[in-house]
């Protein structure tokens, strides 16, 4: 993997988290240590909106680095920013107060596409639910034909 193909699969993994309740300036970076896909990016918090672009940050918050790996189980929700750090697999610099809202941000993320996953898995027990109507009633007047 790449290290633009590896941005690009985190960037979705953090863009859609809903910061609006977010109201301070939070700016992260992140140091993928790997030879192949290593690199640096930045997740910014500003007036609510949330940025993720690959470019250093000079005035950042706070620093991760690790490798894709584990960063990419952080983004999904599968490994908890704490635990990595705890168990050597994430190297944090800067301020570990802003630095742990990473995981707020990850679990407002992990609750939209939850959220998501509800609508859609509704709408499609509503057309599933509409077919069937659909089905039975078509047989009952198919029924109501023959019995005439």
């Amino acid at each position: 993997m790449t290290y633009a193909e590896l941005f690009y699969e985190l960037k979705g993994k953090f863009m859609g988290a809903d910061v609006s309740d977010i109201h301070e300036h939070l700016a992260f970076q992140f140091n993928i240590a790997d030879e192949e896909a290593g690199g640096i990016f930045y997740v910014e918090v500003k007036e609510g909106n949330l940025y993720v672009e690959p470019y250093e940050y000079y005035d950042r918050d706070a620093m991760f680095t690790c490798a894709p790996d584990v960063l990419i189980k952080i983004a999904d929700g599968d490994l908890d920013p704490v635990a990595a750090f705890t168990e050597q697999k994430l190297k944090v610099e800067g301020n570990i107060d802003k630095a742990l809202r990473l995981k707020e941000i990850i679990e407002m993320k992990k609750s939209a596409m939850q959220s998501e996953k509800n609508v859609a898995k509704k709408a499609a027990d509503k057309v599933v639910e509409t077919v069937v109507k659909t089905v039975a009633k078509k047989a009952a007047e198919k029924e109501s034909k023959k019995k005439k």
